[in-house]
């Protein structure tokens, strides 16, 4: 059999080793860290296990579903019980408005009754159709600055910040219109006005999706598992369908007569571990590194890549959220400019199907790319800061909450989110056509096609498919 080695066991490589099993492939899965799953994972918080790293993925994408149903797991599935989210901006909370394309409104009575944004502010989304239409858009650019010349700081600050910075945490100002938002920029291939772009994307006003089938039900936009996402990777192992070595960290990779050497290991202990091909599933950074023997220019393009780190700080209350007062809806997202180290908050216990035997469990997130200040707190100090901040944030800015956790746990992910700037898609075109010059080579994860879970699975894919495609050339030019 031919013999494949996975680098990094997070979803993508994981999901590698999958793929490539089924295709027939003798699959070792190598990983630096004592477990694999990178950041699915599941904690105790009081008592209640829980995510602390991915918590969802789309339905939208079936690649997550399709994994999730492979995997055995189809009957574990659990939608949420709602998604009905709000947003602080201005020193207060609002409801997010319905019918946006990532916080960009298609609907300007929803966006009025939201109470999100100023008068002011809402003249000028009200008024963006009547605007001389946007060119045809012919190269990338920051969201931030389309969104602002088009509908004003207000809509980027209080609602495309906050949701783009949930997801990337990056700012809108950097992050790229074609990597995170591909759909807009295609329809902005023709110009036009970006109000009427995204109606038509959301639906507003009552129309339904082209093509979209009448009688057929409401597919509910986000999925996990019961018991937590994070248990996704351990499933997946435990099929036996490939090998997985834990605390092996591979330092480089060379070509050699027949394929591949990987060194491993600390120098006084070094080991070396020949394969037929390599996927390289780790993050952006590493991946530079990596690849520098191989396919340098791949990793010099990957190594222009920055990342943001984070922190996830959940907690569990004593007490039901709705007897306690909480304001309703799944969370709340944070607007740019305002006072607190937080940065989105999750009401875990009301936003899925949680058995937390009477208790709230929530998690808030910490964190964005060039604001690593509350990071470099310990856990105790952070904890507290975010304590604090939830008080106002559940509460009001007049009378904060007093919340007193009866346990908290502290998650840190560093230099876990890579951030697509403008140019990403390009960047990343580039680092593939480089890598397919080298024979059995292939890299997938979060840096190339998007952060979430489904689109890290279809990367991982599209690298076995590369790899299998290579080596049975390779077999079929063999004398």
């Amino acid at each position: 059999m031919t013999r494949l080695v996975v680098v990094g066991g997070g979803i993508a490589g994981l999901a590698a080793a999958w793929f490539a099993a089924e295709a027939g492939l003798d699959v070792t899965v190598l990983e630096a860290a004592p477990r694999v799953g990178g950041k699915l994972r599941v904690e105790e918080v009081g008592g209640v296990p829980v995510d602390v790293g991915a918590e969802a993925l789309l339905t939208a994408r079936p690649e997550g579903l399709d994994l999730l149903a492979a995997a055995g797991l189809a009957d574990e599935r659990i939608s949420p019980l709602t998604t009905s989210a709000r947003v602080w901006a201005g020193g207060t909370t609002h409801p997010l408005p319905a019918r946006t394309m990532m916080g960009i409104p298609g609907d300007v009575e929803a966006l009025r009754e939201s109470g999100a944004l100023s008068d002011t502010a809402l003249q000028t989304v009200a008024e963006e159709p009547s605007l001389p239409p946007l060119p045809p858009l012919r190269r990338d650019v920051p969201v931030g600055s389309l969104v602002r010349y088009r509908m004003g700081d207000e809509v980027a600050d209080r609602l495309v910040e906050p949701l783009l910075g949930g997801v990337y945490a990056g700012s809108a100002d950097v992050l790229s219109l074609r990597a995170t938002m591909p759909t807009l920029a295609d329809r902005l291939a023709q110009g036009g006005s970006l109000l009427e772009i995204a109606r038509a994307v959301t639906g507003a006003g009552g129309t339904r999706a082209p093509g979209a089938d009448p009688g057929r039900p409401v597919v509910p936009v986000f999925a996990s598992l019961r018991g937590g996402l994070g248990r996704l990777p351990a499933t997946l192992v435990a099929t036996g369908r490939f090998a997985v070595r834990t605390g092996v960290t591979v330092r480089t990779i060379n070509r050699s007569a027949a394929g591949f050497t990987l060194d491993c290991g600390a120098v006084p202990q070094a080991e070396r571990i020949e394969a037929d091909a390599v996927i390289v599933a780790v993050p952006a950074a590493k991946a530079a590194r990596l690849l520098a023997g191989v396919a340098p220019a791949a990793g010099d393009e990957l190594g222009a890549i920055e990342s943001a780190s984070m922190a996830i700080v959940s907690f569990a209350l004593d007490g039901d959220a709705d007897e306690a007062g909480i304001p309703a809806g799944s969370g709340l997202l944070i607007g740019a400019g305002e006072r607190f180290a937080t940065k989105a908050v999750t009401l875990t216990s009301r936003k899925w199907p949680v058995d937390a035997d009477g208790r709230t469990v929530l998690r808030a997130s910490v964190g964005r790319h060039g604001e690593p200040h509350a990071l470099q707190l310990g856990d105790a100090d952070l904890v507290e800061i975010v304590r604090r901040d939830l008080g106002v944030l559940l509460g009001d800015a007049d009378t904060p909450r007093e919340l007193r956790p009866v346990d908290a746990v502290v998650t840190r992910w560093g230099g876990g989110l890579p951030q697509y700037a403008v140019g990403h898609v390009e960047r990343i075109a580039r680092v593939r056509a480089a890598i397919a010059g080298v024979p059995g080579l292939a890299a997938c994860g979060a840096a190339f096609d998007g952060v979430g879970v489904p689109a890290c699975i279809a990367s991982a894919r599209s690298a076995v498919d590369l790899v299998a495609g290579s080596l049975s050339q390779a077999r079929t030019m063999r004398p």
